[in-house]
């Protein structure tokens, strides 16, 4: 394995290293999807906090961290076999950020999708005041502009549009409470984590 690893080239060590930790974070994030397609608390999400995404006109977001995650999974697969069979450095180069793009574009329409596939149906947007959602495309502050949120409620998983009143952005599959529906919009805040000092403080005092 270590003969192996070191009879590569410099260029197919690195894509090689690109590809294996992508595809490993890829896997995380869909096992950590499926979970909450089956109505679970998919806490898990802020462990990947990021501000990779960028909204577009449609409110599609090519940018968020699976897509980011998938480019450089399958970029760095297709990179890794190009460069074995073709000598030419920018040949690789080229195929990679070809692949890359392609399952970037990909894995946001098939998110669209699938958020568009299981909001539709009856849905009864007055219960969902209080439940928790996941950014999906950020939140501009105080109701500057809006985002997209995701959350499973009443057996669907749907996609709203989101503004918020926080001072500051809601990033990207950052943890969220909505506060109001007005129709299909929803007026979140920042989920507030629960510390191990106020639980203390709700101890019982001792007595005198």
């Amino acid at each position: 394995m270590k003969e192996w690893f070191f009879s590569m080239s410099v260029l197919e060590q690195i894509y090689f290293w690109i590809a294996v930790v992508a595809t490993i974070l890829l896997i995380v994030q869909i096992i950590v999807m499926l979970v909450s397609f089956g109505g679970m608390d998919a806490d898990a999400d802020g462990v990947f906090d990021t501000d990779g995404d960028m909204d577009g006109d449609g409110g599609l977001s090519f940018f968020s961290l699976k897509s980011i995650t998938a480019f450089f999974a399958l970029g760095g697969w297709a990179g890794y076999t190009a460069a074995i069979f073709l000598p030419n450095i920018w040949a690789p180069v080229l195929i990679s950020l070809a692949a890359g793009t392609v399952a970037l574009v990909g894995v946001g329409f098939a998110m669209r999708g699938i958020a568009k596939l299981q909001c539709s149906g009856n849905l009864v947007t007055e219960k969902l005041q209080g439940q928790t959602a996941t950014v999906y495309v950020s939140i501009p502050p105080q109701r500057q502009g809006r985002g997209k949120i995701t959350l499973t409620a009443q057996g669907k998983f749907s996609e709203f549009d989101a503004m918020t009143d926080e001072a500051e952005k809601l990033k990207a599959d950052e943890q969220v409470v909505i506060l109001s529906m007005d129709g299909d919009c929803a007026l979140v805040a920042r989920k507030k984590q629960e510390s191990a000092e106020e639980n203390k403080n709700e101890a019982p005092m001792s007595e005198i």
